[in-house]
């Protein structure tokens, strides 16, 4: 399965500049291209933090890529009792979409589906709109369309300004806000890990990924946080939107003209990062960058490079060595 709508290297940028290396790994310099989505925060909280957990799991399943599965959500992180409106344990999650009218459509069946349906859970729109720094957009509906499961024994609630529904199901009560505020959002940033083996490469991308998930507004919607799927736009197969990135298989060195791999390259691996803002994803990767440099060259950490289509698909344009300024490095 191809990853999200095109972000994957097609066009990359000429590499004129002295090479930049930090811990022996290669930062290229190129970029990574990203794109505008609509996105929302959901909190859901249960009776328990593992109830809370499976209902998150559930709905963000299949939730890898815009491309097949309609949107792209993952778990932001878990959150205390004192965090949630209703003083239980919950998990915070993200969804992104291309459309309003899209997003709204998926929070819809995977709320119904998936944390109405869990025992003694609840759910809230997670953005504050008075502290957002991320461009408000419309306000979805959550509970003004599932209240219809309550055949007419359900209750509207208002606390302040924002309503509240009350629908009687077999363990209780679910209650559901109204409406999640969403906001303009950044999705496909990504970085592209070229690593000696499988084995280096799966350490440094795990290693990168959990320090991405240390950061709040930031999901890494694939498997794990990391794609093996890299895609290109187009096929030589009629009806095929996307195909494998031959430029980054290693399968591929000698043989396609696209290659852009050594052939001391055994493996890459690509992580894919949506975020609330450009800022926020900018962090994450920079924070994704220095952990997978820790390794170095010495554990097979050989280069970090990014998916870009010349600047033509997206205006958010995230340079790998400005990201990595900060992080030390020397240039040959």
């Amino acid at each position: 399965m191809p990853d999200t709508l095109p972000t994957q290297a097609d066009t990359a940028t000429p590499q004129a500049a002295a090479p930049l290396t930090i811990n022996g790994t290669t930062i290229d310099a190129t970029f990574a291209e990203a794109f505008p989505m609509k996105a929302t925060r959901l909190v859901i909280t249960a009776h328990t933090p593992t109830w809370a957990m499976h209902a998150a799991n559930s709905l963000t399943g299949f939730a890898t890529s815009v491309i097949g599965c309609g949107c792209e959500a993952g778990i932001e992180r878990t959150l205390a009792p004192d965090e949630t409106p209703d003083g239980r344990p919950g998990v915070a999650v993200l969804l992104f979409a291309v459309s309003s009218k899209e997003l709204a459509k998926q929070i819809g069946r995977r709320v119904g589906q998936c944390v109405l349906t869990c025992p003694s859970t609840a759910i809230f729109g997670g953005i504050d709109a008075a502290t957002s720094r991320a461009p408000l957009s419309d306000a979805a509906p959550l509970g003004s369309g599932l209240r219809f499961f309550g055949d007419g024994w359900q209750i509207a609630k208002m606390i302040g300004t924002t309503r509240y529904w009350r629908v009687p199901v077999m363990d209780g009560e679910f209650v559901c806000e109204d409406t999640a505020q969403t906001v303009k959002a950044v999705g496909g940033g990504n970085l592209l890990l070229l690593a000696r083996d499988l084995d280096a490469a799966l350490a440094a991308t795990e290693a990168a990924v959990a320090a991405m998930r240390r950061l709040p507004n930031v999901i890494m919607p694939f498997p794990g946080g990391i794609v093996r799927s890299g895609s290109k736009v187009g096929s030589k197969y009629a009806g095929a939107t996307a195909s494998t990135n031959d430029a980054f298989c290693p399968s591929l060195i000698g043989l396609s003209p696209r290659s852009e791999l050594s052939a001391e390259v055994g493996c890459v691996l690509e992580i894919v990062i949506d975020g609330l803002t450009d800022a926020d994803v900018g962090a994450a990767m920079t924070a994704g960058i220095a952990a997978a440099c820790e390794f170095g060259r010495a554990a097979g950490m050989l280069r970090i490079s990014a998916g870009n289509y010349g600047g033509k698909l997206g205006p958010y344009h995230f340079h790998l060595r400005e990201l990595a300024a900060g992080l030390g490095g020397s240039r040959a």
